[in-house]
């Protein structure tokens, strides 16, 4: 008899996925859009004439298009089951935390607070009793 661990990834019934990593699926997804979506307007300004002075608008639209397409791909992995979403979405959470700080202390604590506040409770959730279990493919579909 097959046990989970036996199987590849690709193999992992997605039913067993506790909540709490398909929530943490879910916030990661919407961080990742949201750096999409940030990427998509910098090309869209930039192709209607808007110039920065201090920053090149395509090359930041760049970073954002990569780093929040690789979130965004994190995150629908956890969505759909697959561990090797939880460490994309780990690292997106741990480098959010010193952002969520700058943006506190810098005068912006409207977007801070909700920031650092879902990167912990994201890391909380990817870092949960039955996480690690279905991280460590102890988890039997319930019958």
């Amino acid at each position: 008899m097959s046990t989970e661990k036996d199987r590849p990834d690709d193999a992992i019934d997605p039913s067993v996925t506790p909540r709490q990593i398909k929530f943490a699926g879910a916030v990661t997804t919407v961080q990742g859009l949201i750096g999409v979506v940030v990427a998509v307007t910098l090309v869209v300004r930039g192709l209607a004439g808007h110039e920065e002075t201090t920053i090149s608008g395509y090359g930041t639209a760049a970073w954002f298009g990569i780093i929040g397409g690789g979130v965004l791909v994190g995150g629908v992995a956890l969505l759909i089951g697959r561990r090797w979403g939880r460490s994309i979405a780990m690292v997106a959470q741990i480098l959010l935390l010193p952002v969520a700080y700058y943006l506190f202390t810098s005068g912006w604590p409207v977007f801070g607070v909700p920031l650092g506040l879902a990167a912990l409770a994201v890391l909380v959730m990817l870092f949960s009793p039955a996480s690690i279990r279905w991280l460590a493919g102890e988890l039997e579909p319930e019958r």
